[in-house]
């Protein structure tokens, strides 16, 4: 593991840092737009007084805190891996450059000593029997606060909330008592608890590292502008259809999934996923300044 020498001299003097997780430049979205966003991700979070660690695998060496050039070529590199904790060892061994998950960013950003994580959505359980995404047990076992505005749509969000409770996750709504579903502001589903502020999102994290518990800490952040709850679970329906009838499954569903989302939705989606990222990378910031108060 590298940590850029800013990040090091922050985390060493107790200065606020938000990791930033880099399958969303690798995987999540379409040339040139993945850098243009993560660009603003990195912005939002200098912009609230924190220093954005963008983290990756390039050839086999985990960074923590990409140089502007470094990120420009994991943004154009099209033979990038998406590193989650089972292959991660496979692919630093093989000297691969990849984009890393939320369970492996939440991993590595904990093992560098960040405190804070802003992501897009986190992954969960899928309406295709025994498929779970690794992020759930990464989360149950890493101290770390995750800000997050839900689970991506294409989920059983439902079930991913129980497994949630089931693995002793934390979790709180931001100015919100119902579960964000990614690309809507609200769900039919609540949340245990929420929060009104960064002080007091921080406070509930200092308190479960009093008590020893070992799970992240999911702030949900609604999207601020975003899409009806029951149209976009209507889309999900008719994507899910459609990959049935052609025969899409395992790790190929999801991006068609995400792909036929901003098609029927008229680029909706997309645009909605790019706002949220950045309002969740500009309270990770404030979460973050709060914890270095």
């Amino acid at each position: 593991m590298r940590i850029a020498d800013d990040v090091a001299e922050a985390l060493e003097n107790g200065q606020p840092v938000v990791a930033l997780e880099s399958t969303v430049i690798t995987h999540g979205l379409a040339r040139p737009e993945n850098l243009e966003v993560a660009r603003a991700m990195v912005d939002a979070v200098a912009r609230g007084g924190a220093l954005p660690a963008v983290i990756a695998l390039l050839e086999g060496e985990v960074r923590v805190g990409l140089s502007e050039g470094e990120l420009e070529a994991l943004a154009e590199n099209t033979d990038a891996e998406k590193a989650s904790l089972w292959n991660l060892a496979a692919l630093a061994a093989g000297k691969k450059d990849a984009g890393t998950t939320v369970a492996a960013t939440a991993f590595l950003a904990h093992r560098a000593g960040i405190a804070v994580f802003a992501t897009g959505g986190i992954g969960g359980v899928h309406l295709a029997p025994f498929d779970e995404s690794a992020d759930l047990v990464a989360l149950s076992k890493t101290p770390i606060v995750v800000v997050s505005s839900g689970m991506k749509s294409i989920l059983d969000l439902e079930a991913t909330l129980e497994r949630l409770e089931t693995l002793g996750v934390a979790v709180v709504g931001y100015r919100t008592s119902q579960l964000p579903a990614f690309h809507s502001p609200t769900s039919p589903y609540s949340l245990p608890a929420r929060v009104e502020s960064p002080e007091e999102a921080a406070a509930v994290f200092k308190a479960q590292r009093a008590l020893g518990l070992p799970s992240a800490l999911l702030v949900f952040n609604p999207v601020s502008e975003g899409l009806p709850f029951e149209q976009v679970g209507a889309w999900v329906e008719a994507a899910n259809r459609e990959a049935r009838a052609q025969g899409i499954h395992g790790k190929a569903l999801t991006p068609f999934l995400l792909r036929r989302l901003a098609e029927l939705s008229g680029g909706e989606t997309d645009r909605a996923n790019r706002r949220l990222l950045v309002e969740n990378a500009r309270l990770a910031a404030a979460i973050a300044r709060a914890l270095a108060g």
